[in-house]
């Protein structure tokens, strides 16, 4: 039914997630952003109804999350547990700010005119946009009805809390499909893939732009078969416009460490560009146009 919000993964773990800590995260990067200073349970109750969220940064950024300039708004909470995440600070949702959607479109409007300028426009990324799908889907439909091009970056895993709504408010989906074998997906992930091969699909049926990540991790996702069934995946995507082969680095060590969480990956070297052509070729031999 349209507009009524899909049942999905995050409905079982939103209270249990945004349980009020004994002690607060201050969100990094959410400087010109006013804080709501709303109880707990008032917090709760409006980000069921989709005006407030938990925001982690935000930050302007060129040719990354999409076309042109961009303002891409990080979103706090994420059901998976990626052994190379490089923002462990957005797993939980109370570790985010609290900020409404009047205040988040209030900064979007601001760059209107460097988006028409650029080509860019609106990128929600986190953590996991579809942890919060109604403060995404109030945030998504405002953007559009100011004409900004609007983007979500995400793992799919989630794929059923997007409605049907929601979609007709993206542009284009940044999906991350970690690896193409199961046992390789919920050992980067600690999740299953299934979700994200079918919000995929769902997308593909809709015609939205799709830009496919995948992350070149060696010794980890860099098994040719592995490679070859996300490849092969991404071809019966129809609306896939661009593979993107991302290189594991190291950025996110140094956060881990300060969370006093144990890092998997910590020996990891990044790949070798004979590995990363290797795999790019891989995507190219589908016919893909890779990056």
């Amino acid at each position: 039914m349209r507009g009524v919000q899909a049942a999905g993964p995050a409905e079982s773990t939103f209270d249990k997630d945004f349980e009020a800590p004994e002690r607060r995260t201050v969100g990094a990067g959410t400087e010109g952003l006013a804080i709501s200073g709303a109880s707990h349970g008032d917090r709760l109750t409006q980000m069921r109804e989709g005006t407030l969220g938990s925001i982690h940064s935000w930050e302007l950024v060129t040719a990354v999350d999409g076309p042109g300039t961009r303002m891409t708004v990080f979103f706090a909470g994420c059901p998976l547990r990626c052994l190379y995440c490089h923002n462990p600070d957005t797993f939980k949702m109370k570790d985010g700010e609290s900020v409404t959607s009047d205040e988040l479109l209030r900064r979007i409007r601001r760059y209107r005119a460097l988006f028409r300028a650029t080509g860019g426009g609106l990128t929600i990324s986190g953590g996991e946009v579809l942890m919060q799908p109604a403060f995404a889907a109030t945030i998504l439909k405002g953007a559009k009805a100011e004409g900004i091009h609007t983007t979500i970056d995400t793992s799919g895993y989630l794929g059923a809390s997007c409605t049907d709504e929601m979609l007709e408010n993206i542009d284009l989906v940044l999906l991350d499909v970690k690896s193409g074998d199961e046992a390789t997906y919920k050992k980067v992930t600690g999740r299953e893939l299934q979700p994200t091969l079918d919000f995929g699909r769902r997308l593909a049926a809709k015609d939205i732009e799709i830009w496919l990540r995948f992350v070149l991790v060696p010794g980890l996702t860099d098994d040719v078969e592995n490679v070859e069934k996300v490849a092969q995946y991404a071809a019966t995507l129809s609306s896939v416009s661009r593979v993107e082969v991302l290189p594991f680095h190291q950025m996110g060590l140094d956060k881990w460490k300060t969370l006093g969480l144990k890092y998997e990956l910590a020996d990891a070297e990044p790949p070798s560009k004979e590995l990363l052509e290797r795999v790019r070729d891989q995507f190219r031999s589908k016919g893909l146009t890779v990056y």
